[in-house]
């Protein structure tokens, strides 16, 4: 069959205007369909109020890869990051705070007027995570091998493919043997809980807190659960924010990032077209041949690249007949559980702490991620609310204001703040977010003005986008921004689905390259860039 084009892009966010490129560039004819009259995804700069910007989502940067960032010359097309530091600020109740970033004797200083102990072991600590994190970042970036005898109903391979696997085998155990002595402890961090961990390294709860909230954003677990290690680990891995673990701003939001992709990928010949929802992939014979978008246009290509979440390319745009039974079923158990709420405000001022008072210019205190979560039991006992189907009454809130290092987004003298806040189940025992939405923003501004007694007072707009909302208006199942949970057993090559981890899949000629693929959430580019070099492997 003759088409206009060698592959469509369902979707473009972050890594389906990766995967666009890199196909691109390599000399395919490739087609963009997104839903929205915007690009980006859920990594978007957006007016909440006439003159106040936010990212309307995503609001952080350092995991996109550096492969990305250079490879589509992202510099060249407007990006730039805004480095922070400090990068953390932790209020207390008693009065004190904790400030914390890439300046290795801040660190030492503030920590050690907790503990002497704590400060020593910080250093290590970093040390320790940062080995890890170079050991494994290969296999992040890498196509995950299938290391299991998985059954033929769920995946059968040709000695093509065996032959590829069995050479990310060997590049897989490799990284691993790269470990050394720190192979036990790091297999411990990559399955098992933070709370242990982190009570091992340290004694003080200010700094347990702290560190613990990178454990569980966007996860609906609290630290003492399996699996929080990994997204421990996951928080720490990205360099992009200036170093390690050291997140920073986007300047004019993360919307800037996406119109840089938009454009490198324009530049290299992909045609993007908003204001196009796909309602259908169409099939035959077991191969995907075109979409259908639901004004009722149908596209033809030979490859069909999805950048929604599992649920949606597989349960939605697919029919009940288009799979195996073994895999859809799979795809039925994925785990989208998430307790995440968004709040963007417009800000008349900067947040006044009484533990470190200033708001009439910026101070260090304003420039990182603001932790309101004091101790590692606040955070469990605001877990065991959402557990029971209740937000939490007294939520987790990690506070930003981007406005503190770039002017770009709100008027003079004034700032947006962005709320991430956990936790917030999708699922209510009682009522919808729809009814509830507005009372927990209220209960979150409260949590703020505890520690900055300013904060309500300088609200002037806001915007609550609940995990329902966040679903919406983003398409992520279940509200979950990582296109599902990342426990182990959805995470490397059982991502999607165990046997799927290649970003294929059972309909010839359809190819996942969404977060819902290895390795996983966050704004990193890795799902798009590998699930190109996939098709490009099958072209």
């Amino acid at each position: 069959m003759t088409t206009a084009w060698d592959a469509i892009v369902i979707g473009a966010g972050h890594n389906g205007l990766v995967c666009a490129a890199y196909l691109a560039r390599a000399g395919k004819k490739v087609l963009v369909l997104e839903r929205r009259d915007i690009v980006g995804g859920a990594a978007v700069s957006e007016e909440i109020a006439p003159g106040y910007r936010a990212s309307t989502a995503s609001y952080l940067i350092s995991l996109l890869l550096p492969d990305v960032e250079r490879e589509l010359e992202l510099a060249r097309h407007g990006y730039q990051v805004l480095p922070r530091n400090p990068s953390s600020f932790t209020p207390l109740p008693d009065g004190r705070s904790l400030l914390m970033g890439p300046d290795a004797e801040l660190n030492r200083r503030e920590i050690a007027r907790f503990s002497a102990r704590d400060a020593d072991a910080y250093p290590r600590y970093e040390a320790w995570l940062t080995r890890i994190a170079e050991a494994l970042e290969p296999v992040l970036e890498d196509i995950p091998p299938e290391l299991l005898p998985l059954p033929a109903n769920l995946r059968r391979r040709g000695f093509l493919e065996q032959w590829r696997n069995l050479r990310r085998a060997l590049r897989f155990h490799r990284s691993l043997k790269t470990l050394g002595d720190d192979l036990p402890t790091a297999l411990e961090l990559l399955t098992g809980p933070a709370t242990p961990i982190l009570e091992r390294w340290f004694e003080s709860a200010a700094l347990r807190a702290t560190l613990a909230t990178d454990a569980i954003i966007g996860a609906m677990a609290p630290p003492s659960a399996a699996g929080t290690g990994y997204v421990l680990l996951h928080h720490v891995m990205g360099v992009a924010g200036g170093a390690r673990g050291v997140w920073g701003y986007v300047e004019g939001g993360m919307g800037a990032l996406s119109a840089a992709l938009r454009r490198s990928a324009e530049h290299a010949g992909v045609t993007i077209r908003t204001g196009a929802p796909v309602a259908q992939i169409e099939h035959i014979g077991g191969r995907a041949l075109a979409v259908r978008l639901a004004s009722g246009e149908r596209i033809a290509a030979p490859r069909i690249v999805s950048n929604a979440t599992p649920a949606v390319t597989f349960l939605q745009l697919l029919g009940a007949d288009a799979l195996p039974a073994a895999f859809r079923a799979a795809a039925e158990r994925i785990d989208y559980s998430s307790a995440v709420m968004k709040i963007n405000l417009a800000l008349s001022e900067l947040p006044d702490f009484s533990c470190r008072p200033g708001k009439d210019a910026v101070g260090p205190q304003h420039r990182g991620t603001i932790h309101i979560s004091p101790t590692l039991d606040y955070i469990e006992r605001a877990y065991a609310d959402a557990r029971l189907g209740e937000p939490s009454r007294e939520p987790v809130v990690e506070l930003t204001l981007p406005t503190s290092v770039d002017r770009t987004l709100a008027p003079p003298g004034h700032h947006i703040a962005q709320l991430f806040v956990q936790y917030a189940p999708y699922r209510l025992a009682e009522g919808n977010w729809d009814e509830r939405a507005e009372a927990f923003a209220e209960r979150c501004i409260d949590a703020v003005g505890a520690y900055a007694p300013n904060f309500r007072a300088s609200v002037l707009h806001r915007q609550v986008l609940s995990p329902l909302e966040l679903e919406r208006r983003f398409a992520l199942t279940g509200g979950n921004i990582f296109h599902g949970a990342m426990p182990l057993h959805q995470l490397f090559g059982f991502r999607p689905v165990p046997g799927w981890g290649d970003y294929r899949t059972p309909l010839r000629g359809l190819y996942l390259c969404g977060a819902g693929a290895h390795p996983g959430g966050g704004v990193s580019g890795a799902p798009g860039r590998n699930a190109a070099r996939v098709l490009l492997q099958d072209s």
